[in-house]
C-alpha cells in the first residue's frame, strides 16, 4: 500500500522508519568511536580518594590540636546541615548511620558524610514521590480509567520506591563491586605469594600488587593500594586488615584478612598460607563458573521456544505453505 507520503506497512510509514533506525544507528557508531577514543585510566579517580585518605591519615598523626586537626580534614557544610535536621527531628539513629556508612565503603563511597545523605532521602523521597503520584491520581484525576486498587498500587509503589530507593542503589553497587573483587581476587594472592617470596614486607607487597591489578581490577587494586596506605599510617597493623574486611562484603576477603592477622601474630609463613588460599579461591571460581554453565538450557528454553523456534518453523515450513496454496488455486 502506498500513500501520498510513501509507501506504508501496517499503517506505518517505512521511509520515516529507516530514517529513525538509520538516525539510531550512526548515533550508535558515533558514541562507540567517542568510547573507543576516550579511554580513561580505571584508577585516575581512585588515585584522589586514596591520596585523601593518605592526608586524612597524617592529620591524624600529625596535628597537636583539634583546631589544626579541622583545617586539615575538609568538611560538607550540606551534610552539616542535613545532620542538624535530622537530629533536631529526633530520627537520627546511630546504628542507621553505621549501617549506611558501611553499605558506602562496600560500594566504594569513601564520603561517610553521605550516610546522612542516605537517611534523609529515607524522609524525604516518599513524601516527594508519594504526594506527587497522589495528587497526579487523586488530585489531576489522572489514570482515571484504572479501578481503585490499581491507582492505589500506584501510589504505594512510588512511595515505597522513594524510600528503598537509596537502599536498592547502594545494594546494586555493593553486588557489582563484590563480584568484580571476587574475579580478580585469586591473581592478586598469587602475586602476594611472589612478593612474600622474594622477600617484600607486608605493605610493600600490597603496594606492588595494587600497581600490577590497576587496569585489569581496578576495584581491588583500589582497595589494595588503600590497605597499604593504612599499613604504612595506623598504629596498629591489625586495623589496617580489619578496615579491609570492613569495607569488602565478601567471605574471601575475611578469610584472607584472618591469615594476614594469624601472620603478623604468630609469625607463620605468609606464602604458604596464601598459595593454600589461592587454590580455594580458584576452584570456587570455577565452580561458579559450572554453575552457571549448567543453568544456561533452562534459562535459553523460553527465548528458545519465544522466538527462533517460530523462526525456524516459518523458514522450513513458509516455503512449503505458499507452494500449497498456489497448487490449490
Amino acid at each position: 500500500m502506498t500513500s501520498g507520503g510513501g509507501p506504508t506497512l501496517m499503517g506505518v510509514d517505512v521511509l520515516w522508519v529507516a530514517t529513525m533506525l538509520s538516525a539510531v544507528a550512526a548515533s550508535a557508531v558515533f558514541f562507540a568511536i567517542y568510547a573507543a577514543v576516550t579511554v580513561r585510566d580505571p584508577m585516575a579517580k581512585r588515585v584522589k580518594a586514596l591520596n585523601a585518605r593518605r592526608e586524612q591519615l597524617k592529620a591524624g598523626i600529625t596535628a597537636s590540636t583539634t583546631k589544626k586537626r579541622a583545617k586539615l580534614v575538609q568538611q560538607n557544610d550540606t551534610t552539616d546541615r542535613i545532620r542538624n535536621v535530622l537530629s533536631s527531628m529526633q530520627v537520627l539513629q546511630d546504628t542507621q548511620v553505621k549501617q549506611a556508612q558501611k553499605k558506602l565503603a562496600q560500594a566504594g563511597i569513601r564520603s561517610k558524610d553521605l550516610a546522612f545523605l542516605i537517611i534523609f532521602s529515607r524522609l524525604v523521597l516518599p513524601i516527594l514521590l508519594g504526594g506527587g503520584a497522589a495528587l497526579a491520581i487523586y488530585g489531576f484525576n489522572y489514570l482515571a480509567d484504572w479501578s481503585d486498587i490499581k491507582r492505589f498500587g500506584v501510589f504505594a509503589g512510588a512511595a515505597i520506591s522513594g524510600y528503598k530507593g537509596a537502599d536498592i542503589y547502594l545494594n546494586n553497587l555493593i553486588a557489582k563491586r563484590t563480584d568484580l573483587i571476587r574475579k580478580g581476587l585469586p591473581d592478586a594472592l598469587d602475586l602476594l605469594v611472589i612478593c612474600a617470596e622474594a622477600g617484600l614486607t607486608v605493605d610493600a607487597a600490597f603496594s606492588r600488587v595494587s600497581r600490577e591489578l590497576g587496569s585489569a581490577y581496578p576495584e581491588l587494586a583500589d582497595e589494595f593500594s588503600l590497605t597499604s596506605i593504612e599499613l604504612g599510617f595506623l598504629t596498629e597493623r591489625r586495623q589496617a586488615f580489619e578496615n579491609l574486611a570492613y569495607r569488602v562484603a565478601l567471605g574471601h576477603i575475611k578469610g584472607v584478612v584472618t591469615t594476614m592477622i594469624q601472620t603478623e601474630k604468630y609469625g607463620t609463613p605468609l606464602a604458604s598460607s596464601l598459595r593454600v588460599l589461592s587454590a580455594e579461591f580458584r576452584n570456587d571460581r570455577m565452580m561458579r563458573a559450572e554453575e552457571k554453565a549448567a543453568r544456561l538450557p533452562a534459562i535459553m528454553t523460553v527465548p528458545l521456544i519465544l522466538f527462533i523456534l517460530p523462526t525456524l518453523f516459518i523458514v522450513i515450513l513458509g516455503p512449503a505453505a505458499c507452494s500449497i496454496s498456489d497448487a490449490m488455486l
